[in-house]
């Protein structure tokens, strides 16, 4: 056997995958018990070590709404509101806490609640960010449960059921440690589900508030796939939960969620869709960078009037109408950055992109449109100006002039 030979054969054998490094697992499992008579939420997340562990979390619980931190097995200590914990390296160890869920939005309204009957509440709150650090190599496999008051029948979460149907599978594809985020809800509650275009709809609300349900689902019958063509493969599952006062009254996305409250048209009078704005969040998760916010929300109202026109729930003059209403809403409007877009300056932003996309059409006749660049977009993520002139550019072939305006500068 020649050296040449005895070389390609040894890295073949370097690169089978009995010789790649293993990916090592543990597990960790939530569970949350809803107290209404306390207007609480106890919380538990037992680690248990696998091939891989977990070997240290760091967490921050601010006292005016976390309170009874506790744990069973490992190390845990304290500084003010930071809370380190070591589990326990050989066998299964819990961290305890306790969650004060109402919680009001300044100006009014709750967006987060919990009654006798029912709760709305977000993951990201019941369990907050942690900063985890685990041997080398290792993901976590997470499940989330819930122990249910007495006479609550349902419970509904971004996540798809566990074989058994007893809970919910924990995964978030860009973290190795799987934390339960996005809307939930629980109780005694109304749920409608379908399968729209390959992904699993849920539509829920308390039992007796006016939620409709089978009218969102017709509707996004028809936005679905005018959202995949326009932005990419969708969620393999979204939950979207509604209630009425003293909920908030307005739309807030989360990871594969959102909340709507149940008197917000599915169309506006002024041709807008909160509704579609919010999936546009969810499905492209498009965040401004500092400064930048503007393009999140620039984005998600154009293609809220965008996409009812090309699903046939908006008409062309409609459509051209709400463009003009943006246009005079946004009419005083001298600079787009800021920390976060307001409403005359989200106005000014959706006609900014109008004219992006017009530019786009003309300079490749018609063959690429803005689609083209929030393809892009979502697979930035975090987007500056740069980052979209960036996109436009790789789309047009040239600088964009429409970007190069006073707006943005």
């Amino acid at each position: 056997m020649t050296a040449l030979i005895r070389l390609v054969l040894l890295c073949l054998l370097l690169a089978s995958p009995l010789h790649a490094a293993e990916r090592t697992r543990y597990d960790i499992d939530y569970r949350v018990a809803f107290v209404p008579a306390q207007g609480v939420a106890d919380v538990a997340m037992t680690h248990t070590p696998g091939s891989g562990r977990a070997t240290h979390l760091e967490v921050r619980f601010d006292p005016s709404r976390y309170s009874q931190v506790r744990a069973q097995g490992g190390t845990l200590r304290n500084t003010g509101d930071r809370w380190t914990w070591v589990p326990d390296p050989r066998r299964a160890s819990t961290l305890r806490w306790r969650y004060k869920v109402d919680h009001q939005r300044r100006g009014g309204g709750y967006d987060a609640r919990l009654t006798r009957n029912w709760a709305i509440v977000r993951g990201d709150d019941l369990v907050p960010s942690m900063s985890v650090r685990t041997t080398a190599g290792s993901d976590s496999s997470a499940r989330l449960f819930f122990d249910l008051p007495a006479g609550w029948t349902n419970v509904d979460t971004p996540f798809v059921h566990t074989r058994d149907r007893k809970g919910f599978v924990v995964v978030n594809a860009e973290r190795r440690f799987d934390r339960p985020v996005g809307w939930m809800i629980a109780g005694s509650v109304g749920t409608r589900r379908e399968f729209i275009d390959g992904m699993e709809v849920s539509i829920a609300g308390p039992v007796g508030d006016p939620v409709r349900r089978n009218d969102a689902l017709a509707f996004l019958n028809l936005v679905a796939p005018e959202m995949r063509a326009a932005f990419g493969d969708l969620p393999s599952k979204i939950l979207i939960v509604s209630a009425g006062d003293p909920m908030w009254r307005g739309g807030l996305s989360g990871p594969r969620s959102l909340y709507l409250h149940a008197d917000r048209p599915l169309i506006s009078e002024n041709g807008t869709s909160t509704l579609v704005h919010e999936l546009v969040h969810l499905v492209t998760r498009v965040r401004g960078a500092e400064g930048d916010d503007w393009i999140a929300e620039g984005s998600a109202e154009f293609y809220s009037i965008t996409l009812l026109n090309r699903a046939g729930l908006l008409s062309d003059q409609r459509r051209d109408r709400a463009f003009e209403w943006m246009q005079n809403h946004g009419r005083n409007v001298r600079t787009l950055t800021g920390a976060r877009s307001w409403g005359p300056q989200t106005a000014r932003a959706v006609g900014l992109f109008r004219e992006l996309d017009r530019e786009i059409r003309r300079a490749t006749n018609d063959d690429k449109s803005l689609d083209d660049v929030m393809h892009q977009l979502v697979d930035v993520r975090e987007v500056s100006r740069e980052d979209l002139a960036a996109a436009v550019e790789d789309v047009m072939g040239r600088p964009s002039r429409v970007l190069d305006t006073p707006l943005l500068r």
